[in-house]
């Protein structure tokens, strides 16, 4: 059995088939997260309603530095890893494994600039709570209740992204992907298109949103 096809289920009469049914259980899988992220993106928007004074000074207090480092490096994430997946699709896999490299190096990259924000929230206590800033309104509390609701999940999406790209990337220098075999690396990249989107939405409305008001 060729090596391309040796990953294939038993439940499965064919590649095809398998990169359908792991297709359709990403996007369900995919489908839920956005349900999750929604109801936190629209409680967001319901409270910067209520209290727009409070949520526009508590984004002022947000790292803007930090926030737009963190988008430059999750964009060429993306960018990356899309070539990771055409590669593979082309059988190159060394071309596909450099690339897997450089996504993964991009997500570590992430998650030590949000390190240093996080660090900087503790300094300039930005964390709700008995010790929150108090030349900050109360109501600036619920925003930053909800920066580090959002962006700690996101961040453990990058870091499961992480896990699941580093075992990509052994099989693939292993060589088990193919232009015959490629249906991991593909839905792989589909989760990290997602949490790249979901930071799309989140570096707006958290650093930008009457950011000079």
């Amino acid at each position: 059995m060729p090596e391309e096809t040796s990953m294939l289920a038993g439940q499965f009469t064919d590649a095809d088939q398998q990169s359908e049914a792991a297709h359709l259980g990403m996007w369900t899988f995919l489908a839920t997260e956005v349900l999750f992220f929604g109801g936190l993106f629209m409680a967001y928007i319901l409270y910067r309603h209520l209290y727009p004074d409070a949520f526009a000074i508590g984004s002022r207090q947000t790292n803007l530095l930090f926030g737009t480092l963190n988008t430059a490096i999750l964009l060429t994430s993306s960018l990356t890893m899309a070539l990771a997946v055409h590669a593979a699709q082309e059988s190159k896999t060394k071309i596909a494994v450099r690339c897997l490299l450089l996504t993964l190096l991009f997500a570590f990259g992430f998650l030590v600039v949000k390190g240093f924000e996080y660090h900087e929230d503790f300094v300039e206590q930005l964390v709700p709570g008995p010790n929150f800033n108090a030349a900050l309104p109360p109501r600036a509390g619920l925003f930053f209740w909800l920066y580090w609701a959002m962006t700690g999940l996101h961040a453990i999406h990058v870091t499961v992204g992480i896990g699941l790209l580093s075992v990509i990337t052994v099989l693939a220098r292993r060589g088990r992907f193919s232009s015959r075999y490629y249906t991991p690396v593909e839905v792989s990249g589909l989760y990290w298109h997602f949490v790249d989107l979901v930071w799309i939405f989140l570096y707006p409305s958290l650093y930008l949103i009457d950011r000079h008001a």
